[in-house]
């Protein structure tokens, strides 16, 4: 419907933006082909990639999908492989041996032991750890759920609590710590839990909805066509219905579970991303992607449909080895150059939030958002800088653009309506950040605990009842693995934060277990009761966050398996982490520095657009009782001054549209060389803002040395020096003038006789008086 472009090239685009997409992949990707291999699974908990061989599993993280990211291995012993695992701790090894059994390896001591189904009835779907505190280790069956905890001492697990239902396969994310059961004829019957170290809760069960296929014919949902994610913190289901043609979004509450919209779709197969809270719909067969961004009332996508763009791909491909560390492991990269040049490649699989596994050719992709080509593609100005400004992962280049399009609006003249629109967005914004303790400059503001979206995890195990708004900037998603039993079934989860607790078998695009893979933080997620406001944005639990037990599992797998991490240094750590941290938000310095100041020097001829532009940013900053920076005061008056508007500047003045300062007092001042009412108003300005230093002085320099020592001896101005009064008497060649301010510092200033300033202007009033009486 859209086209069907394979490849998509950049000629065209905003510096450097490929032409005709908003969104893209980067080459090289990670490069994961193990000789031997049996398959990819992804372990979202622990954001690993991991490929299991006849005895081993290599392991890739995939925080930083760096070119020379070398894998990591333990020993798993010989066997069949449906799904596998690492604890939250990184002490066990999870293996799933068959559709009844689960092997447990301990990484230290090589020991294992073997839980399989206690009824031949009864197959195992999948399984996943938990942080739940009553509980390690959750199998999901056919029957139900079991709840176990891990007895490393008795090399057993103990059952906690057995949940009896029928399952017909499952989707979980790590990330929400949720899990949906599907059951029924059509599988469009859910049961729904949260397993969080808040403990667990159970939602209301409920139906999702489903067209009518033709008569007699009932269609089933599957797995593959439900994925969990979580969007500004809040969770979402989205469901693909193929009769209707649409793509059902569903949110949670703690007590209900509400349809809230559809987006349509155009293709028979549908996967989904989330990056940076904006919902990725790619239309497969058409080869096109479309973006949501649900935040606001308004489903509409946030732009036309268009493709997936690669960047980066040399134009000659070079085979190299990746990694030559151990002879067992041979990466396959003499193809590089026929594979990784396409995109929506029959080997894809889509893993929420936002990586894209070729599980033929063994290859992980990130997927980004561009956003200066998403910016550069919309006329609505306030849309886009609300779209720009909600932006984490890049908040730097959000920044930027935002700080951009604005300047440009002023410079290009556009209605004052337009601007002022724009600058409420920025206002309002900044507000925002204020209140949630946001850093807007890479610290935190207002003392208040930022986590960061990047490679640390912040604990993401909220249950759906503690808290009643907490925000998460990324999100995981989980897929499918296949196996015989009905795990084939199992759906792609989207998840915010972490990633999802199981395993993804994505070679064969189908998930014994689901994983979700969370973008670069874990952050908590609760949901709201149904009474709740669901128009607030909700922000991050950043008081009392625990470590959680992915945090711990990855810090714990890097120190055991040495290069785990990459070869990402401590600064680019950093600089990620500040990058993320940081919020779009534009403060009251950054207007000034940024917008009005750039664009003072750049604009020529009359200054009145400038300052109606001005006027209305006082107005956006006084309704939210922000503080302009005092430079921009001073501006003001320079452009009214500059075009003898002096009128409007008493106004402005006067009805204190201008804020009283020091500096603009000074600039009354200087603008009122030639004007006597304008300085007159910089004066009062400084006695009204009691500077009494500085109006003495502004007296004396004009001449009125004697009301300037009336005003220091009736406000106790010790700081003038006595020569500046001298001087001034002595000029007006006034022996009387001189005499009184002689009179009063030495009576004002205990021991004034006794300097030299008094010794030399004695002799001169005593000179003075000679002459004259002469």
């Amino acid at each position: 419907m859209f086209g069907k472009p394979s490849r998509v090239q950049s000629s065209v685009g905003l510096s450097g933006s490929g032409a005709l997409s908003h969104v893209y992949i980067q080459h090289p990707p990670l490069r994961c082909s193990i000789s031997g291999s049996r398959g990819l699974y992804y372990d979202d908990a622990n954001k690993l990639l991991l490929s299991p061989t006849t005895d081993q599993v290599f392991a890739w993280k995939t925080n930083q999908l760096a070119q020379q990211n070398t894998p990591t291995s333990d020993s798993i012993g010989e066997g069949p492989v449906l799904s596998i695992r690492y604890s939250l701790e990184g002490k066990v090894i999870g293996i799933q041996r068959s559709n009844s059994e689960i092997q447990f390896r301990n990484r230290e001591t090589g020991e294992a032991f073997i839980q399989r189904c206690r009824s031949e009835s009864e197959s195992i779907l999948g399984f996943f750890w938990t942080d739940c505190p009553t509980c390690d280790v959750i199998l999901i069956k056919t029957s139900g759920l079991d709840l176990f905890s891990y007895e490393p001492e008795l090399k057993a697990l103990r059952l906690v609590e057995t949940k009896k239902l029928n399952v017909s396969w499952y989707v979980y994310t790590h990330e929400s710590r949720m899990i949906l059961l599907a059951s029924g004829m059509q599988c469009k019957s859910f049961t729904a839990f949260q397993f969080s170290s808040g403990g667990i809760i159970r939602l209301p069960r409920f139906e999702m909805a489903m067209a009518k296929a033709e008569a007699n014919q009932k269609p089933v949902l599957a797995a593959e066509d439900v994925h969990i994610i979580t969007i500004y913190g809040r969770i979402y289901c989205l469901q693909v219905d193929r009769v209707a043609m649409l793509l059902h979004f569903h949110r949670f509450y703690r007590d209900a579970v509400v349809q809230q919209g559809s987006f349509p779709i155009y293709s028979s197969k549908i996967a989904v991303n989330v990056v940076d809270n904006v919902i990725l719909v790619h239309q497969v067969d058409a080869k096109v992607v479309i973006l949501y961004d649900i935040f606001s009332d308004s489903h509409a996508p946030i732009s036309a449909p268009l493709p997936l763009l690669l960047r980066g791909l040399p134009r000659s491909n070079v085979s190299s080895s990746r990694f030559s560390s151990k002879d067992a492991v041979q990466m396959e990269t003499n193809e590089m150059s026929d594979h990784e040049g396409i995109v929506y490649g029959d080997g894809w699989t889509f893993l929420i939030p936002d990586l894209i596994c070729d599980a033929t050719h063994g290859t992980l992709w990130r997927i980004h958002l561009d956003l200066e080509a998403i910016a550069a593609s919309s006329s609505e100005v306030s849309s886009v800088l609300e779209f720009l400004q909600r932006r984490k992962l890049e908040s730097n280049k959000a920044k930027q653009l935002c700080l951009a399009i604005t300047r440009t609006l002023i410079l290009e003249r556009q209605p004052v309506p337009v601007v002022s629109s724009a600058i409420d967005t920025l206002v309002t914004s900044y507000l925002h950040s204020v209140k949630m303790g946001i850093s807007v400059q890479g610290r935190p503001m207002g003392g208040e605990k930022t986590s960061t979206s990047g490679n640390q995890h912040v604990d993401d195990s909220r249950t759906l009842a503690d808290v009643q708004t907490s925000s998460m900037e990324t999100d995981g998603n989980s897929i499918k693995h296949g196996s015989t039993s009905r795990v084939e079934n199992e759906s792609r989860q989207s998840v915010s934060g972490d990633v999802e607790n199981e395993s993804i078998d994505v070679t064969t695009g189908s998930t014994v277990n689901k994983s979700s893979i969370c973008s670069d933080i874990e952050e908590n997620v609760n949901l709201e009761s149904l009474g709740t406001s669901s128009r607030e944005p909700l922000a991050k639990n950043q008081t009392g966050a625990e470590t959680s037990g992915a945090e711990i599992e990855q810090s714990s797998l890097q120190s055991q398996r040495p290069g785990t991490g990459g070869n990402q240094s401590d600064s680019d750590v950093s600089e990620q982490r500040e990058s993320q941290v940081a919020s779009a938000a534009i403060s009251p310095d950054e207007m000034y520095r940024f917008i009005f100041a750039p664009v003072e020097e750049e604009m020529a001829g009359d200054p009145a657009y400038l300052v109606a532009i001005i006027v209305e940013y006082f107005r956006s900053a006084a309704s939210e009782k922000l503080k302009v920076h005092p430079n921009l005061n001073v501006m003001t008056i320079q452009l009214l001054a500059r075009s003898e508007r002096f009128a409007e500047l008493w106004l402005f003045v006067l009805n204190k549209i201008v804020e009283p300062s020091k500096e603009v007092a000074l600039q009354l001042l200087e603008c009122g060389r030639q004007n006597f009412q304008t300085r007159k108003l910089g004066t009062d300005m400084l006695r009204q803002l009691s500077l009494h230093h500085d109006y003495v002085v502004l007296l004396v320099q004009d001449g009125y040395y004697l009301e300037a020592l009336r005003y220091a001896r009736k406000n106790k101005v010790h700081t003038i020096r006595p020569s500046l009064f001298l001087e001034a008497a002595f000029a007006s060649s006034n022996s009387q003038h001189l005499a009184a301010v002689l009179r009063f510092f030495s009576d004002s200033i205990p021991g004034f006789k006794n300097t030299s300033d008094y010794s030399m202007y004695r002799r001169i009033l005593n000179g003075m008086s000679s002459s004259a009486a002469a």
